[in-house]
C-alpha cells in the first residue's frame, strides 16, 4: 500500500504559545480522543515533552485493543512537533504538528499526518473501508475538543 496523507487546519482564537502548549501537554490527548476510542495515556508520571520523549498509550479500535508507543521526533516550541509511531497499527505514522500565529490572538493549527497500514492489498482495502474514515472522525472529533480546550 502507498504512504496515505491526511491534512488538516483549524483556526482558534488563542494565542500560538497557549495552542502549542494544549497539543504540547501530552495529558490533553485524552480529553482530544473520541470516547468510542477509549484512549488512554500509559506513560508513568509526569511527561516532559521534547525531542526524544517516549509516549504510551492503549485504545481499543473496533473493539480490538491495541498498545501504542510514539517518539516525538521534532520539538519546536511553539511552531511544531512531529511524532512518529515506533509500535502500533501502522507501518508508517508520522504527524506533523504546525502552529502559525494568524491575526491578533488566533493561531492556526495544521495537521499533517502520513501514515501506511501493513497487510499489502488487505490494509489498502481497510483503508479505503474504515481507516480513512475513521481518522476523518477522529480528526473532526479533535478539532471540537480542541475548540472547547481552547475556550471557543
Amino acid at each position: 500500500m502507498a504512504v496515505q496523507l491526511l491534512e488538516r487546519a483549524q483556526r482558534i482564537r488563542v494565542p500560538i504559545e497557549r495552542a502549542f502548549d494544549l497539543y504540547g501537554d501530552a495529558r490533553n490527548l485524552e480529553p482530544m480522543t473520541p470516547p468510542w476510542l477509549h484512549f488512554e495515556v500509559t506513560t508513568p508520571g509526569r511527561i516532559e515533552m521534547g525531542a526524544g520523549t517516549l509516549l504510551e498509550y492503549r485504545l481499543r479500535l473496533h473493539g480490538v485493543p491495541i498498545r501504542w508507543r510514539t517518539r516525538i521526533e521534532v520539538w519546536e516550541p511553539p511552531r511544531r512537533f512531529v511524532d512518529i509511531q515506533l509500535k502500533g497499527p501502522y507501518s508508517l505514522w508520522e504527524h506533523t504538528h504546525l502552529f502559525e500565529a494568524d491575526g491578533e490572538g488566533e493561531t492556526t493549527i495544521r495537521d499533517r499526518v502520513r501514515y501506511e497500514i501493513p497487510f499489502g492489498p488487505i490494509g489498502a482495502l481497510a483503508d479505503r473501508l474504515f481507516v480513512r474514515r475513521d481518522l476523518r472522525r477522529i480528526f473532526d472529533y479533535r478539532a471540537e475538543a480542541v475548540a472547547r480546550l481552547a475556550g471557543g
